[in-house]
């Protein structure tokens, strides 16, 4: 059921490229939020100036828009929360930090990190939970002033309540924390740079985001945030209310490991260099966790849309098959418009993918061959090397495919071919009939006559529909490379 009241947030950090599990997050909060005629708001979380970068914040901006992912909020767009951006906000987490401190809500804490390993490294050892033990919660006047004489820098760390956290999460269902697992936490640094786990929740709450959808790693600290949350409607942040979470299911990729940033298939741009569609790669990363339907798999994100509900998506890890990715993106193309599909595939036709002249380029020959190339690409960029034996003078040298195809009485096989080529009507139909007229006459069925025929053509054994492609490479050409076949198998 439709609620325009529903706001989800996407709160990527800018560092290093965009990766598969960060899109499908995006793609999960957009569907949300479009399903329920709610807003979406793309918010940039970069208060780490080390990892950060404007180069990553300029390609997650591309990458939404390729994408198709538009947002209601956020950079370029504006809205009424603004800025969008974290490194411009600085001064409302300070304000926000020191009305927890003023309420008893956080505290400073003096303790140095060699203190900190101690005390956990011990508690270890004891059996009992390693998380901070809650020392500097009550510091008085005077042990204060010595941390302040020992030029100690304190951090500021928020007061977890002492009783049970519970939530409800959309994909999990009730959830409880216990004290002892959830301890006090850090919300600034000591060099007074607030962390995620406060801006996070403050942006939230003052951005009114009803629900949060986000990846399972993020669970272990929703139940600081549900106490964040309460404690901020507490001192007047917000307008009081804890959004819903729901915690998408681990991505995972090859032996079972979760999917990585540095793992080569994470990386959107790879997909986008193949020539992967935007509705295949979308339509793919939504199974990831979810279903349109038991035997359904190839769908529009209009269809993604009309029937998403958050409350659908599974618990239980995704792999990330690169092999499935691919068929429905294949799928995806065999769909499209056979004029948009020409025009997509126009980047790949010219340099520096293409290895042609510019010159060599006949635009009458690829739209004649487009059609058969639509129903055989697995990605985009697979036309470059389908089509090149038009637009080269010689075909590719491929020895693999030339010792595969070329056997004992190729030769005279070629011979017979190319005869009746020569005297045949030049139409993929009298094309076919030439060669299996030929390959009978040598005992051959089509698929052992047509083989040295193809690589004799175009070099190489697999590719477009051999007898469409002769047509469009035209009877003379077609026969210059007979020829040179032969020359090269009487060598």
């Amino acid at each position: 059921m439709a609620n325009a009241n529903v706001r989800v947030r996407f709160c990527p950090s800018p560092t290093g490229n965009p990766h598969v599990g960060l899109v499908r997050t995006a793609l999960f909060n957009w569907a949300f939020a479009r399903h329920h005629g709610g807003t979406l708001v793309f918010r940039i979380e970069d208060t780490d100036a080390a990892r950060d970068s404007e180069e990553s914040y300029e390609q997650l901006l591309d990458a939404m828009r390729w994408l198709g992912l538009d947002w209601d909020e956020g950079p370029e767009v504006g809205g009424p929360h603004a800025p969008y951006r974290q490194s411009q906000r600085m001064d409302l987490y300070k304000d926000v930090a020191a009305k927890l401190l003023e309420a008893g809500h956080a505290y400073y804490c003096y303790c140095t990190t060699e203190e900190l390993d101690e005390r956990r490294e011990a508690a270890r050892a004891a059996g009992k939970p390693s998380g901070y033990d809650g020392k500097c919660r009550e510091v008085d006047a005077d042990l204060k002033a010595q941390y302040e004489r020992e030029d100690r820098k304190p951090i500021v760390r928020f007061r977890m309540p002492d009783e049970a956290i519970t939530f409800t999460d959309l994909v999990r269902g009730e959830l409880t924390f216990t004290p002892e697992n959830v301890p006090d936490y850090g919300i600034v640094r000591a060099n007074g740079a607030p962390l995620y786990t406060l801006v996070n929740p403050v942006d939230d709450a003052l951005m009114e985001i009803t629900h949060v959808l986000r990846g399972e790693d993020l669970l272990s600290s929703t139940p600081r945030q549900v106490a964040l949350y309460r404690a901020l409607a507490q001192i007047g942040v917000g307008n009081g209310s804890t959004p819903s979470f729901g915690h998408l299911p681990y991505v995972m990729g090859e032996g079972n490991k979760k999917l990585s940033k540095r793992d080569p298939q994470s990386s959107l741009n790879l997909y986008r260099e193949r020539g992967f569609l935007r509705e295949g790669l979308l339509n793919y990363l939504s199974l990831l966790g979810w279903s349109l339907s038991a035997d359904q798999d190839i769908f529009t994100m209009d269809e993604m849309v009309a029937a998403f509900d958050v409350t659908d998506v599974n618990a239980n890890p995704a792999r990330f098959d690169l092999k499935k990715c691919e068929a429905i993106n294949a799928d995806h193309i065999r769909r499209m418009d056979p004029k948009a599909f020409a025009d997509a595939c126009a980047p790949w036709l010219r340099a520096p993918h293409a290895n042609w002249a510019p010159e060599k380029f006949d635009q009458a020959a690829w739209e004649a061959i487009a059609s058969h190339a639509q129903t055989r690409l697995t990605v985009l960029s697979d036309i470059t090397a389908n089509v090149d034996f038009l637009f080269l003078d010689e075909p590719v040298e491929d020895e693999a495919s030339w010792t595969k195809a070329m056997k004992e009485g190729s030769d005279a096989l070629l011979r017979t071919a190319r005869a009746r080529l020569a005297d045949a009507d030049w139409n993929a139909d009298a094309i076919k009939a030439a060669v299996v007229a030929a390959g009978e006459e040598h005992g051959l069925k089509l698929g052992k006559a047509q083989a040295p025929v193809r690589v004799a053509v175009t070099g190489r054994t697999i590719g477009l529909p051999l007898f469409e492609s002769l047509e469009v490479l035209g009877r003379e050409r077609t026969l210059t490379r007979i020829d040179a076949a032969l020359a090269k198998l009487a060598g």
